[in-house]
């Protein structure tokens, strides 16, 4: 028979196949019904760089970090946001008061007010789509591949290969949460 681990799910992001389409911002926000105003993922542009007539531009795609150490989940006094045994962060709607601490607590900006709703919301690692085994949003809609999604765990994994074959980094390290998405350049 063989032996269950743990899962623990990551992101790693090929930056040099980001081309700045947004696919992924526009199919997490169809996905998951995010307002309009507000988007749960983004690409930062890093550039230009090099020097004429050698330039270049670089993007940078990111969403909730879904950290080891989450900062987030210390400062929640309802408890609302909570990390489950993979790894996923997610905030609990109904338990959430508005109060912000979370928004203030995160490193990465990863967070918004839905002001609506009067709740804070993120990216939640498309949980529905995992637990019915499909690849999230933002990875699916990817023109060229530059995202991946898995099981850091799994030796067999795409990411678990991508990050033994590759230099990769974490964003903001020195802050000690752990973040679950690598880079790859």
């Amino acid at each position: 028979m063989k032996e269950q681990h743990q899962k623990r799910y990551v992101f790693v992001i090929e930056i040099s196949k980001c081309i700045d389409c947004k696919a992924c911002m526009v199919g997490c926000m169809a996905e998951n019904q995010v307002p309009v105003e507000h988007s749960r993922n983004w690409v930062h542009q890093k550039g230009p760089n090099g020097v004429f007539p050698d330039l270049g531009m670089s993007f940078e795609p990111g969403n909730c970090m879904h950290c080891e150490n989450p900062p987030c989940e210390r400062v929640c006094p309802t408890r609302a946001t909570y990390k489950r045994d993979d790894g996923i962060v997610l905030v609990n709607k109904d338990r959430c008061i508005g109060c912000k601490y979370c928004m203030m607590a995160c490193p990465y900006n990863a967070r918004y007010f839905d002001e609506k709703k009067g709740v804070v919301d993120k990216c939640t690692f498309c949980v529905h789509r995992v637990t019915a085994g499909l690849d999230t949003s933002c990875v699916h809609t990817c023109m060229t591949g530059a995202r991946h999604f898995g099981d850091i765990k799994d030796s067999n994994s795409e990411v678990s290969r991508l990050l033994a074959t590759h230099e990769h980094h974490v964003k903001l390290a020195a802050a000690g949460s752990g973040p679950a998405m690598y880079y790859i350049y």
